[in-house]
């Protein structure tokens, strides 16, 4: 949103007819600000929610019978610095009984911290599934990053997954057996048998949303949608100026998170259970492979002269 707010500033400083309108999209759900007041959430997230309320389902049948040898399951999330990913897979357990504990970044929990509260759970439950997105305790000095200057957390030489998985089984755990790790990697963005009807149906409208901003408002906006106040989840779709949203990032509610910082409150599930929906999707297969829509490739004649570069930028090693 940045980038298109800067090119919608530079199409209007040298007077060119260009419309450029923003389309949030973004499974880490951190656009927007902290009051919920430019955008509610950003299309993917829904559907990454959906799968990690299933697949904790499915890690939490898997880890009943291996909890004789592998009493500890560490499951790694995307979400960068942000929490909103791992914290939905609370979703998969709304009424807390399976022996979970969600690590947010905004918790701020150590290591020796954790190892002391997965010990507590093995004590009472005999085993303990543990979720921790991509940022948890990786240094941030030899960090990979790319071309933006963020972290590639799954590009580094060691995952938080590694990290938790050693600490765990190094440092001992109090019942027989060791901990295993998880990491799902970009599966979960892109795993259409689990996406959200809701999050298809309201991806597609502020893409339509879009589209009408910006042949009826013109140039500088991004569409976005908003959350209807009443019990009954609504959404309606509006237009944001992208002067507000450009380099915008929101944390996950502190008010969200429990008390004891490895979970979340029934707030925050009232927020993202509308998310995901009550039916999967309809994937057509052929062969019993899926199909996959392709559109043909209409390239536009080429206006300008080849772009020369005037200067390269070096990238440290």
């Amino acid at each position: 949103m940045d980038t298109a707010n800067k090119i919608a500033l530079l199409a209007r400083e040298k007077g060119l007819d260009l419309i450029v309108t923003g389309c949030p999209k973004t499974i880490d759900n951190d656009i927007g600000d902290d009051d919920f007041k430019i955008i509610d959430h950003t299309p993917g997230y829904g559907s990454v929610a959906r799968y990690w309320a299933l697949n904790i389902q499915n890690a939490n049948e898997e880890n009943m019978g291996s909890s004789t040898s592998d009493p500890v399951l560490v499951i790694q999330t995307m979400g960068r610095e942000i929490g909103f990913v791992p914290a939905a897979a609370r979703l998969a357990d709304p009424y807390r009984e399976f022996p979970l504990q969600i690590y947010l970044p905004e918790s701020n929990i150590s290591l020796p911290e954790m190892a002391d509260l997965v010990n507590d759970s093995l004590k009472e439950n005999g085993r303990c599934i543990i979720v921790i997105n991509d940022c948890f305790n990786i240094g941030k000095a030899d960090a990979i990053k790319d071309n933006f200057g963020h972290i590639a957390y799954s590009s580094n030489k060691i995952t938080a997954e590694q990290v938790v998985v050693n600490y765990l089984n190094e440092n001992g755990l109090c019942t027989r057996g060791f901990a295993r790790g998880n990491v799902s990697g970009t599966d979960q963005r892109h795993n259409i048998i689990y996406a959200s009807t809701i999050d298809l149906d309201e991806a597609y409208k502020l893409g339509q949303k879009a589209v009408l901003i910006a042949l009826q408002e013109g140039s500088g906006y991004m569409s976005t949608i908003l959350r209807q106040s009443g019990e009954i989840y609504n959404v309606y779709y509006d237009k944001v100026p992208l002067v507000n949203v450009a380099n915008s990032e929101r944390r996950f509610p502190l008010k969200w998170i429990s008390s004891n910082r490895i979970d979340v409150t029934d707030e925050f599930l009232c927020y993202s259970r509308p998310l995901i929906g009550d039916q999967g999707p309809n994937v057509p297969l052929i062969n019993g492979l899926q199909r996959f829509s392709r559109l043909d490739s209409v390239i536009a004649s080429k206006e300008l002269p080849e772009y020369s570069p005037q200067a390269y930028r070096s990238q440290k090693k």
